[in-house]
Protein backbone atom coordinates (compact mmCIF):
# COMPACT_ATOMS: atom_id res chain seq x y z
CA UNK A 1 0.00 0.00 0.00
CA UNK A 2 1.34 3.16 -0.46
CA UNK A 3 1.56 5.52 2.00
CA UNK A 4 3.56 8.31 0.26
CA UNK A 5 0.71 9.90 -1.56
CA UNK A 6 1.58 13.52 -1.39
CA UNK A 7 2.27 16.41 -1.05
CA UNK A 8 5.50 15.56 0.72
CA UNK A 9 8.34 17.55 1.77
CA UNK A 10 11.74 16.05 1.81
CA UNK A 11 14.47 17.48 4.39
CA UNK A 12 18.31 16.73 3.67
CA UNK A 13 20.37 16.99 6.96
CA UNK A 14 24.18 16.87 6.92
CA UNK A 15 25.21 16.66 10.32
CA UNK A 16 28.75 16.46 12.04
CA UNK A 17 28.58 12.89 12.51
CA UNK A 18 26.12 11.90 9.51
CA UNK A 19 23.55 12.90 6.73
CA UNK A 20 20.00 11.71 6.83
CA UNK A 21 16.94 12.18 4.05
CA UNK A 22 13.79 12.92 6.32
CA UNK A 23 10.31 12.63 4.71
CA UNK A 24 7.15 13.91 6.41
CA UNK A 25 3.42 14.58 5.39
CA UNK A 26 1.56 17.99 5.70
CA UNK A 27 0.62 17.23 9.24
CA UNK A 28 3.82 17.02 10.26
CA UNK A 29 4.26 13.06 10.34
CA UNK A 30 7.47 11.30 9.81
CA UNK A 31 7.16 8.92 7.22
CA UNK A 32 10.24 7.78 6.80
CA UNK A 33 13.75 8.46 7.02
CA UNK A 34 17.68 6.82 5.72
CA UNK A 35 20.72 7.70 7.32
CA UNK A 36 24.37 7.16 6.66
CA UNK A 37 27.18 7.22 9.34
CA UNK A 38 30.31 9.56 8.14
CA UNK A 39 34.02 10.52 8.98
CA UNK A 40 35.90 13.60 7.65
CA UNK A 41 39.88 12.27 7.10
CA UNK A 42 42.69 14.47 8.19
CA UNK A 43 44.92 15.48 5.33
CA UNK A 44 48.35 14.04 5.99
CA UNK A 45 50.89 16.06 7.64
CA UNK A 46 48.70 19.20 7.70
CA UNK A 47 47.86 19.36 11.52
CA UNK A 48 44.40 20.28 12.84
CA UNK A 49 42.76 19.23 9.07
CA UNK A 50 39.55 17.37 8.77
CA UNK A 51 37.99 17.21 5.12
CA UNK A 52 34.54 17.36 3.72
CA UNK A 53 34.71 14.63 1.06
CA UNK A 54 32.07 15.53 -1.59
CA UNK A 55 32.12 12.88 -3.93
CA UNK A 56 31.61 10.20 -0.95
CA UNK A 57 29.40 12.10 0.60
CA UNK A 58 26.99 13.09 -2.30
CA UNK A 59 26.50 9.62 -2.75
CA UNK A 60 25.51 8.70 0.54
CA UNK A 61 22.65 11.88 1.00
CA UNK A 62 21.62 10.13 -2.34
CA UNK A 63 21.51 6.97 -0.47
CA UNK A 64 19.80 8.24 2.11
CA UNK A 65 17.51 9.97 0.07
CA UNK A 66 16.10 6.66 -2.11
CA UNK A 67 16.15 4.88 1.32
CA UNK A 68 13.39 7.32 2.23
CA UNK A 69 11.56 7.35 -0.96
CA UNK A 70 11.47 3.57 -1.21
CA UNK A 71 10.74 2.91 2.51
CA UNK A 72 7.75 5.56 2.70
CA UNK A 73 6.13 3.92 -0.89
CA UNK A 74 6.58 7.44 -2.25
CA UNK A 75 6.28 7.90 -5.46
CA UNK A 76 8.71 11.07 -6.74
CA UNK A 77 6.24 12.86 -8.02
CA UNK A 78 4.27 13.19 -4.51
CA UNK A 79 7.63 15.04 -3.64
CA UNK A 80 6.06 18.69 -3.22
CA UNK A 81 9.71 20.63 -2.69
CA UNK A 82 13.15 19.62 -1.22
CA UNK A 83 15.25 21.69 1.36
CA UNK A 84 18.46 20.78 2.67
CA UNK A 85 20.11 22.09 6.25
CA UNK A 86 23.72 21.06 7.82
CA UNK A 87 25.94 21.76 10.38
CA UNK A 88 27.47 25.21 10.59
CA UNK A 89 31.18 26.78 9.47
CA UNK A 90 31.59 24.24 7.23
CA UNK A 91 32.31 25.22 3.83
CA UNK A 92 32.76 24.68 -0.15
CA UNK A 93 34.97 26.39 -2.47
CA UNK A 94 34.34 25.77 -6.12
CA UNK A 95 36.41 26.08 -9.26
CA UNK A 96 35.80 27.61 -12.96
CA UNK A 97 33.87 25.14 -14.23
CA UNK A 98 31.62 25.28 -10.54
CA UNK A 99 32.77 22.04 -9.41
CA UNK A 100 33.83 21.83 -5.91
CA UNK A 101 37.97 22.16 -5.39
CA UNK A 102 37.80 22.42 -1.42
CA UNK A 103 35.40 21.47 1.26
CA UNK A 104 36.09 21.41 4.81
CA UNK A 105 33.42 20.23 7.87
CA UNK A 106 32.76 22.66 11.22
CA UNK A 107 35.04 20.92 13.12
CA UNK A 108 38.19 21.59 10.83
CA UNK A 109 41.18 23.47 12.87
CA UNK A 110 43.94 23.43 10.65
CA UNK A 111 43.96 27.31 10.50
CA UNK A 112 45.92 27.42 13.92
CA UNK A 113 48.72 30.42 13.00
CA UNK A 114 46.37 32.10 11.45
CA UNK A 115 43.66 32.12 13.83
CA UNK A 116 46.40 33.23 16.22
CA UNK A 117 47.45 35.67 14.15
CA UNK A 118 43.94 37.53 14.13
CA UNK A 119 43.87 37.76 17.54
CA UNK A 120 47.23 39.07 18.28
CA UNK A 121 46.53 41.94 15.52
CA UNK A 122 42.76 42.55 17.29
CA UNK A 123 41.17 41.39 13.90
CA UNK A 124 39.30 38.47 15.71
CA UNK A 125 37.51 40.59 17.67
CA UNK A 126 37.34 43.00 15.35
CA UNK A 127 35.44 40.08 13.74
CA UNK A 128 33.45 38.53 16.66
CA UNK A 129 31.86 42.20 17.11
CA UNK A 130 30.28 42.22 13.46
CA UNK A 131 29.92 38.62 13.05
CA UNK A 132 29.35 37.16 15.92
CA UNK A 133 31.42 34.24 16.00
CA UNK A 134 35.05 34.23 16.60
CA UNK A 135 37.80 32.57 14.24
CA UNK A 136 38.74 29.69 15.95
CA UNK A 137 36.33 27.61 13.19
CA UNK A 138 35.44 29.93 10.87
CA UNK A 139 35.65 31.63 7.05
CA UNK A 140 38.42 34.03 8.05
CA UNK A 141 41.10 32.22 9.20
CA UNK A 142 40.51 29.52 6.89
CA UNK A 143 40.34 31.99 4.24
CA UNK A 144 44.06 32.93 5.36
CA UNK A 145 45.44 29.22 5.35
CA UNK A 146 44.68 29.01 1.80
CA UNK A 147 45.93 32.11 0.85
CA UNK A 148 49.46 31.13 2.37
CA UNK A 149 49.46 27.31 2.34
CA UNK A 150 47.14 26.55 -0.62
CA UNK A 151 47.31 29.92 -2.62
CA UNK A 152 46.53 28.17 -6.33
CA UNK A 153 43.17 27.05 -4.67
CA UNK A 154 42.00 30.23 -3.62
CA UNK A 155 43.29 31.68 -6.90
CA UNK A 156 40.75 29.45 -8.90
CA UNK A 157 38.12 29.76 -6.28
CA UNK A 158 35.37 31.52 -8.21
CA UNK A 159 32.04 30.70 -5.59
CA UNK A 160 32.19 29.92 -2.06
CA UNK A 161 29.20 28.22 -0.28
CA UNK A 162 28.33 26.82 3.31
CA UNK A 163 27.57 23.03 3.64
CA UNK A 164 23.77 23.52 3.10
CA UNK A 165 24.36 25.85 0.04
CA UNK A 166 26.33 22.88 -1.39
CA UNK A 167 23.68 20.77 -0.88
CA UNK A 168 21.26 23.17 -2.89
CA UNK A 169 23.25 23.46 -5.57
CA UNK A 170 23.64 19.62 -5.78
CA UNK A 171 20.49 19.54 -6.43
CA UNK A 172 19.52 22.17 -8.85
CA UNK A 173 22.81 24.05 -9.85
CA UNK A 174 21.90 27.27 -8.18
CA UNK A 175 24.17 29.41 -5.97
CA UNK A 176 22.64 31.20 -2.97
CA UNK A 177 23.14 31.24 0.68
CA UNK A 178 20.89 31.83 3.47
CA UNK A 179 20.81 33.99 6.18
CA UNK A 180 21.54 31.50 9.29
CA UNK A 181 23.66 29.18 7.21
CA UNK A 182 25.86 32.09 5.57
CA UNK A 183 26.05 33.76 8.91
CA UNK A 184 27.77 30.75 10.63
CA UNK A 185 30.56 31.49 7.53
CA UNK A 186 31.91 34.71 9.92
CA UNK A 187 31.68 36.59 6.86
CA UNK A 188 28.62 38.33 8.05
CA UNK A 189 27.71 41.86 9.51
CA UNK A 190 24.70 39.84 11.84
CA UNK A 191 22.59 43.76 12.18
CA UNK A 192 22.34 43.12 8.12
CA UNK A 193 22.00 39.61 7.66
CA UNK A 194 24.44 40.01 4.96
CA UNK A 195 27.93 39.16 3.81
CA UNK A 196 30.35 41.92 5.76
CA UNK A 197 32.35 44.11 3.27
CA UNK A 198 34.65 45.16 6.08
CA UNK A 199 35.41 41.48 7.01
CA UNK A 200 35.56 40.49 3.07
CA UNK A 201 38.48 43.41 2.80
CA UNK A 202 39.74 42.11 5.71
CA UNK A 203 40.22 38.91 4.61
CA UNK A 204 41.54 40.66 1.07
CA UNK A 205 39.27 38.56 -0.65
CA UNK A 206 37.13 39.07 -3.76
CA UNK A 207 33.31 39.87 -2.50
CA UNK A 208 31.99 38.64 -5.96
CA UNK A 209 32.86 34.47 -4.93
CA UNK A 210 29.94 35.22 -1.99
CA UNK A 211 26.85 34.09 -3.40
CA UNK A 212 23.55 36.29 -2.76
CA UNK A 213 21.93 35.51 0.66
CA UNK A 214 18.12 34.63 0.24
CA UNK A 215 15.43 34.49 3.13
CA UNK A 216 14.59 30.82 4.22
CA UNK A 217 12.00 29.73 2.59
CA UNK A 218 12.68 31.09 -0.82
CA UNK A 219 12.62 28.68 -4.10
CA UNK A 220 16.35 28.92 -5.18
CA UNK A 221 16.02 26.45 -8.17
CA UNK A 222 14.54 23.15 -9.33
CA UNK A 223 15.82 19.37 -9.59
CA UNK A 224 18.27 19.19 -12.08
CA UNK A 225 17.84 15.89 -14.60
CA UNK A 226 21.26 14.57 -13.27
CA UNK A 227 20.58 15.10 -9.71
CA UNK A 228 16.84 12.94 -10.37
CA UNK A 229 19.07 10.28 -11.60
CA UNK A 230 21.65 9.91 -8.72
CA UNK A 231 18.54 10.87 -6.13
CA UNK A 232 15.26 9.39 -7.48
CA UNK A 233 13.50 12.90 -6.86
CA UNK A 234 11.35 14.21 -10.03
CA UNK A 235 13.28 16.61 -12.31
CA UNK A 236 11.95 19.93 -11.95
CA UNK A 237 11.14 19.50 -7.87
CA UNK A 238 11.16 23.04 -6.58
CA UNK A 239 14.35 23.05 -4.13
CA UNK A 240 14.13 25.58 -0.87
CA UNK A 241 16.28 27.59 0.76
CA UNK A 242 16.39 26.36 4.52
CA UNK A 243 19.36 27.09 6.82
CA UNK A 244 21.04 26.29 9.69
CA UNK A 245 20.42 22.89 11.71
CA UNK A 246 19.86 24.61 15.21
CA UNK A 247 17.98 27.52 14.19
CA UNK A 248 15.73 24.95 11.65
CA UNK A 249 15.48 23.05 14.85
CA UNK A 250 13.37 26.26 16.63
CA UNK A 251 11.11 26.39 14.04
CA UNK A 252 10.19 22.87 14.13
CA UNK A 253 9.41 22.95 17.53
CA UNK A 254 7.65 26.41 16.98
CA UNK A 255 9.98 27.95 19.28
CA UNK A 256 10.29 32.03 18.85
CA UNK A 257 10.24 33.21 22.41
CA UNK A 258 13.03 34.86 23.79
CA UNK A 259 12.02 33.50 27.27
CA UNK A 260 12.70 29.34 26.54
CA UNK A 261 16.18 27.56 26.30
CA UNK A 262 16.44 24.74 23.71
CA UNK A 263 18.88 21.91 23.80
CA UNK A 264 19.41 20.28 20.56
CA UNK A 265 21.15 17.18 21.41
CA UNK A 266 22.98 15.99 18.22
CA UNK A 267 26.93 14.49 17.60
CA UNK A 268 26.98 18.42 19.46
CA UNK A 269 24.39 19.92 21.40
CA UNK A 270 23.38 23.24 21.58
CA UNK A 271 22.03 25.25 24.36
CA UNK A 272 20.28 27.54 22.38
CA UNK A 273 17.89 31.09 22.86
CA UNK A 274 15.68 33.03 20.63
CA UNK A 275 16.82 36.79 20.17
CA UNK A 276 14.66 40.02 18.82
CA UNK A 277 17.99 41.59 18.70
CA UNK A 278 21.79 40.64 18.35
CA UNK A 279 23.19 40.20 21.58
CA UNK A 280 27.43 39.71 21.61
CA UNK A 281 28.84 38.34 24.85
CA UNK A 282 31.53 40.91 25.72
CA UNK A 283 33.66 37.83 27.55
CA UNK A 284 33.58 36.00 23.79
CA UNK A 285 32.00 32.97 25.18
CA UNK A 286 29.10 31.83 23.14
CA UNK A 287 28.51 32.35 19.36
CA UNK A 288 25.41 34.71 17.96
CA UNK A 289 24.14 33.80 14.49
CA UNK A 290 20.56 34.83 12.29
CA UNK A 291 17.74 32.83 13.36
CA UNK A 292 15.62 32.00 9.89
CA UNK A 293 12.85 34.11 10.87
CA UNK A 294 14.09 37.75 9.30
CA UNK A 295 13.63 39.23 12.63
CA UNK A 296 15.16 37.21 14.77
CA UNK A 297 18.84 35.60 16.21
CA UNK A 298 19.49 33.46 18.21
CA UNK A 299 22.70 32.58 21.11
CA UNK A 300 24.71 29.38 21.98
CA UNK A 301 26.50 27.75 23.75
CA UNK A 302 27.82 24.11 21.97
CA UNK A 303 28.54 21.20 24.24
CA UNK A 304 31.28 20.08 21.52
CA UNK A 305 30.93 16.30 20.57
CA UNK A 306 28.47 15.07 23.19
CA UNK A 307 26.88 12.62 20.94
CA UNK A 308 29.76 11.78 18.86
CA UNK A 309 31.79 10.64 22.22
CA UNK A 310 28.46 8.65 22.89
CA UNK A 311 29.22 7.10 19.28
CA UNK A 312 32.19 6.79 20.29
CA UNK A 313 32.06 4.17 23.39
CA UNK A 314 29.64 2.43 21.87
CA UNK A 315 31.41 1.36 18.93
CA UNK A 316 34.76 1.33 20.73
CA UNK A 317 33.92 -0.36 24.04
CA UNK A 318 30.42 -2.16 24.13
CA UNK A 319 30.75 -5.30 20.82
CA UNK A 320 29.18 -7.64 23.65
CA UNK A 321 26.50 -5.47 24.94
CA UNK A 322 25.31 -4.45 21.17
CA UNK A 323 24.98 -8.00 20.22
CA UNK A 324 23.22 -8.40 23.52
CA UNK A 325 20.82 -5.59 22.19
CA UNK A 326 20.61 -7.42 18.76
CA UNK A 327 19.15 -10.42 20.57
CA UNK A 328 16.59 -8.13 22.84
CA UNK A 329 15.35 -6.97 19.31
CA UNK A 330 16.41 -3.39 20.67
CA UNK A 331 19.07 -0.24 19.92
CA UNK A 332 22.32 -0.23 21.44
CA UNK A 333 21.93 2.88 22.91
CA UNK A 334 18.37 1.60 24.54
CA UNK A 335 20.02 -1.05 25.89
CA UNK A 336 23.34 0.79 27.67
CA UNK A 337 20.80 3.30 29.07
CA UNK A 338 19.22 0.25 30.70
CA UNK A 339 22.52 -0.36 32.68
CA UNK A 340 23.13 2.67 33.35
CA UNK A 341 19.67 3.75 35.25
CA UNK A 342 20.78 1.35 37.68
CA UNK A 343 23.04 3.81 38.92
CA UNK A 344 22.95 6.87 41.02
CA UNK A 345 23.46 10.24 39.93
CA UNK A 346 27.16 10.82 39.95
CA UNK A 347 27.74 7.14 38.93
CA UNK A 348 28.98 5.78 41.75
CA UNK A 349 31.60 8.49 41.34
CA UNK A 350 32.90 8.40 37.56
CA UNK A 351 32.77 11.08 36.25
CA UNK A 352 33.36 11.83 32.24
CA UNK A 353 35.64 14.07 31.17
CA UNK A 354 34.96 15.41 27.27
CA UNK A 355 33.39 18.77 26.22
CA UNK A 356 34.74 21.36 27.95
CA UNK A 357 32.31 24.60 28.68
CA UNK A 358 32.66 27.52 25.42
CA UNK A 359 34.95 29.66 25.26
CA UNK A 360 34.71 30.93 22.03
CA UNK A 361 37.81 33.16 21.89
CA UNK A 362 39.95 30.84 23.45
CA UNK A 363 38.19 26.71 23.19
CA UNK A 364 39.62 23.85 24.36
CA UNK A 365 38.86 20.46 25.80
CA UNK A 366 40.50 17.84 28.28
CA UNK A 367 42.12 14.85 27.16
CA UNK A 368 39.23 12.25 26.85
CA UNK A 369 39.27 10.73 30.14
CA UNK A 370 37.25 8.39 33.13
CA UNK A 371 38.14 10.06 36.21
CA UNK A 372 37.09 8.29 39.64
CA UNK A 373 36.97 4.72 38.97
CA UNK A 374 36.40 2.51 42.33
CA UNK A 375 38.51 -0.57 41.70
CA UNK A 376 37.21 -2.45 44.66
CA UNK A 377 33.97 -2.62 42.81
CA UNK A 378 33.90 -3.96 39.33
CA UNK A 379 30.44 -4.29 38.99
CA UNK A 380 29.30 -0.38 40.28
CA UNK A 381 32.36 1.03 38.73
CA UNK A 382 32.50 -0.18 35.27
CA UNK A 383 30.84 0.36 31.61
CA UNK A 384 27.52 1.44 32.76
CA UNK A 385 29.00 3.96 34.83
CA UNK A 386 30.86 5.36 32.12
CA UNK A 387 27.89 5.37 30.07
CA UNK A 388 25.93 7.28 32.57
CA UNK A 389 28.81 9.61 33.33
CA UNK A 390 28.87 10.34 29.64
CA UNK A 391 25.34 11.30 29.47
CA UNK A 392 26.18 13.09 32.86
CA UNK A 393 28.92 15.47 31.53
CA UNK A 394 26.89 16.69 28.36
CA UNK A 395 24.12 17.76 31.37
CA UNK A 396 27.00 19.58 33.40
CA UNK A 397 27.92 21.49 29.83
CA UNK A 398 24.69 22.13 28.96
CA UNK A 399 23.63 23.62 32.68
CA UNK A 400 27.17 25.80 32.69
CA UNK A 401 25.73 27.17 28.98
CA UNK A 402 22.68 27.71 30.66
CA UNK A 403 23.77 30.17 33.09
CA UNK A 404 26.13 32.33 30.92
CA UNK A 405 22.53 32.27 28.73
CA UNK A 406 20.56 33.74 31.57
CA UNK A 407 23.81 36.05 32.35
CA UNK A 408 23.56 37.66 29.18
CA UNK A 409 19.71 37.84 27.78
CA UNK A 410 17.53 37.00 31.28
CA UNK A 411 16.08 33.57 30.08
CA UNK A 412 13.49 32.53 32.47
CA UNK A 413 13.66 29.35 35.26
CA UNK A 414 10.79 27.53 33.18
CA UNK A 415 10.83 24.58 31.25
CA UNK A 416 14.03 23.48 28.68
CA UNK A 417 12.82 21.66 25.49
CA UNK A 418 15.44 18.58 24.74
CA UNK A 419 15.19 17.96 21.24
CA UNK A 420 17.78 15.66 18.61
CA UNK A 421 19.16 12.38 19.21
CA UNK A 422 19.31 12.59 22.40
CA UNK A 423 15.63 13.28 23.18
CA UNK A 424 15.03 9.27 22.20
CA UNK A 425 16.41 7.99 25.30
CA UNK A 426 14.80 7.66 28.34
CA UNK A 427 17.40 8.24 30.52
CA UNK A 428 19.25 11.21 29.17
CA UNK A 429 16.15 13.64 29.91
CA UNK A 430 15.79 12.65 32.93
CA UNK A 431 19.46 13.18 33.69
CA UNK A 432 19.42 16.92 31.99
CA UNK A 433 16.05 17.43 34.19
CA UNK A 434 17.83 16.60 37.48
CA UNK A 435 20.84 18.17 36.64
CA UNK A 436 19.14 21.60 35.23
CA UNK A 437 16.41 21.66 37.89
CA UNK A 438 14.01 22.02 35.54
CA UNK A 439 11.40 20.35 33.88
CA UNK A 440 12.43 18.96 30.14
CA UNK A 441 10.00 19.11 27.49
CA UNK A 442 10.62 16.52 24.91
CA UNK A 443 9.14 17.15 21.49
CA UNK A 444 6.59 14.28 19.48
CA UNK A 445 8.94 14.25 16.28
CA UNK A 446 12.57 14.19 17.71
CA UNK A 447 14.45 15.11 14.05
CA UNK A 448 13.55 18.57 14.86
CA UNK A 449 15.78 20.09 12.13
CA UNK A 450 14.46 17.95 9.69
CA UNK A 451 10.96 18.99 10.27
CA UNK A 452 12.17 22.78 10.24
CA UNK A 453 13.56 22.48 7.29
CA UNK A 454 10.21 20.38 5.93
CA UNK A 455 8.47 23.43 6.85
CA UNK A 456 10.65 25.79 4.38
CA UNK A 457 10.29 23.23 2.00
CA UNK A 458 6.28 23.90 2.12
CA UNK A 459 6.55 27.64 2.30
CA UNK A 460 8.91 27.68 -0.90
CA UNK A 461 5.79 24.73 -2.22
CA UNK A 462 3.11 27.34 -1.30
CA UNK A 463 1.59 25.25 1.22
CA UNK A 464 2.49 28.23 3.15
CA UNK A 465 3.05 31.79 3.45
CA UNK A 466 5.05 31.82 6.52
CA UNK A 467 6.09 29.04 9.01
CA UNK A 468 3.87 29.98 11.42
CA UNK A 469 0.83 29.44 9.11
CA UNK A 470 1.96 25.98 9.08
CA UNK A 471 0.83 24.78 12.63
CA UNK A 472 -0.20 21.48 11.12
CA UNK A 473 3.50 20.91 10.84
CA UNK A 474 5.24 21.81 14.42
CA UNK A 475 6.25 19.10 16.80
CA UNK A 476 4.42 19.09 19.54
CA UNK A 477 4.91 18.08 23.30
CA UNK A 478 5.46 14.00 23.68
CA UNK A 479 6.05 14.18 27.16
CA UNK A 480 7.52 16.20 30.02
CA UNK A 481 10.33 14.89 32.47
CA UNK A 482 10.11 16.66 36.21
CA UNK A 483 13.53 17.14 38.03
CA UNK A 484 13.79 14.76 40.92
CA UNK A 485 14.53 17.28 43.82
CA UNK A 486 16.31 15.32 45.69
CA UNK A 487 18.95 14.05 42.32
CA UNK A 488 18.90 17.56 41.32
CA UNK A 489 20.41 18.33 44.75
CA UNK A 490 23.14 16.14 44.64
CA UNK A 491 23.82 17.23 40.89
CA UNK A 492 24.55 20.84 42.37
CA UNK A 493 27.41 19.40 44.25
CA UNK A 494 28.08 16.82 41.34
CA UNK A 495 28.74 19.67 38.53
CA UNK A 496 30.79 21.92 40.87
CA UNK A 497 33.25 18.43 41.42
CA UNK A 498 32.97 18.13 37.77
CA UNK A 499 33.97 21.56 36.92
CA UNK A 500 36.59 21.32 38.79
CA UNK A 501 37.79 18.06 37.58
CA UNK A 502 37.47 19.29 34.20
CA UNK A 503 39.25 22.46 34.29
CA UNK A 504 42.38 20.52 36.13
CA UNK A 505 42.58 18.90 33.11
CA UNK A 506 41.67 21.15 30.48
CA UNK A 507 45.47 22.80 32.00
CA UNK A 508 47.27 19.25 31.49
CA UNK A 509 46.08 19.17 28.01
CA UNK A 510 46.83 22.78 27.41
CA UNK A 511 50.15 22.44 28.61
CA UNK A 512 50.71 19.83 25.89
CA UNK A 513 51.26 16.33 28.16
CA UNK A 514 47.90 14.78 26.64
CA UNK A 515 46.28 15.77 23.39
CA UNK A 516 42.51 17.18 23.37
CA UNK A 517 39.40 16.20 22.71
CA UNK A 518 39.56 19.01 20.23
CA UNK A 519 41.15 22.61 20.09
CA UNK A 520 39.60 25.41 18.36
CA UNK A 521 42.63 26.65 16.09
CA UNK A 522 44.05 30.07 17.43
CA UNK A 523 43.95 28.64 20.85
Amino acid sequence: MRCGVGPLLLAIDVGTGSCRAVLFDTKGNQLAAGQREYVHPAVQGVPGSQNFDTATNWRLICDCIREALIAATAAPASVAAVAATSMREGMVLYGPDDTEIWACPNIDSRAADEARELVSSGAAQEIYAHAGDWVAITAPARFLWLARRQPEILEATKRMGMLADWVTTRLCGEFSTEASIGSSSGMFELSKRQWSDKIIDLCGLDGRIFPPVVEAGSVVGAVTPQAAYHTGLRAGTPVVAAGADTQLALVGLGTADPSRATIVGGSHWQLTTVLDAPVIDPQARLRTLCHTIPDRWMIEGIGFACGLVMRWFRDGFCDVEKLRASSAGKDPYEFLEGLATELPPGANGVFGIFSNVMQASRWIHAAPAFVGFDVSDPAGSALAACFRAIEESAAYVSLAHLRVVEELVGVGPGPVTLTGGAAKGVLWPHIVADALGVPVEIPVVKESTALGAAIYAGVGAGLWRSPGDATAMLSGVDRVVDPDGAKSAAYETLFERWLELNGALVKIADRGVARPLWRAAGT
